[in-house]
């Protein structure tokens, strides 16, 4: 039996959509107190640079992530997600890896993104050498240095039994 189809950019505004939804309760707090799911998906699909694992027509895990700062300074992640049934199984940081090695391809400093505090996955970004930056109210600003040699060549069989829900 193969593994989950790993793409990049294959997803639809629609297939992003469908799952974010199917997402949302995983985030820290549920992404649609946060955002409009519809459009959050249509301004994924449209601008970011999304990692994908695929169960066959179905988008089970996404890592997106903004790379146009014209200065190559920092790259953003705006969203890590793993449908609930299949957390656990390391589609989360293997796919934050493959941003990661795009992010430092093109030139990129630094990647960053931000979390709650309370998030599952601080775990998993802290593994991979995320390191805080700052902290407001319940929010973490993590970033990581792409120009260190640091331990995100991939991720261990360790990292995938402890992977946590985005």
């Amino acid at each position: 039996m193969t593994g989950p189809a790993v793409a990049r950019n294959r997803s639809r505004a629609e297939d992003v959509e469908a799952h974010l939804t199917a997402c949302a309760r995983t985030f820290t707090p549920p992404l649609d107190r946060r955002v409009a799911i519809p459009d959050y998906a249509a301004k994924l699909a449209a601008r970011a640079e999304r990692f994908e694992s695929w169960d066959g027509p179905a988008l089970i895990g996404l890592v997106a992530v903004y790379c146009n700062d014209p200065a190559r300074i920092c790259a953003f992640v705006t969203s890590v997600s793993v449908v609930p049934d299949r957390t656990g199984e390391g589609l989360g940081g293997r796919l934050l890896a493959a941003a990661i090695a795009h992010a430092r391809g093109l030139g990129f400093a630094r990647i960053a993104l931000s979390v709650d505090r309370a998030a599952s996955a601080l775990g998993l970004y802290r593994r991979l050498g995320f390191t805080e930056d700052a902290r407001d109210d319940r929010t973490l600003h993590l970033s990581l240095d792409l120009a260190a040699a640091g331990p995100v060549a991939g991720t261990t069989s360790q990292d995938r039994g402890r992977e946590a829900r985005p």
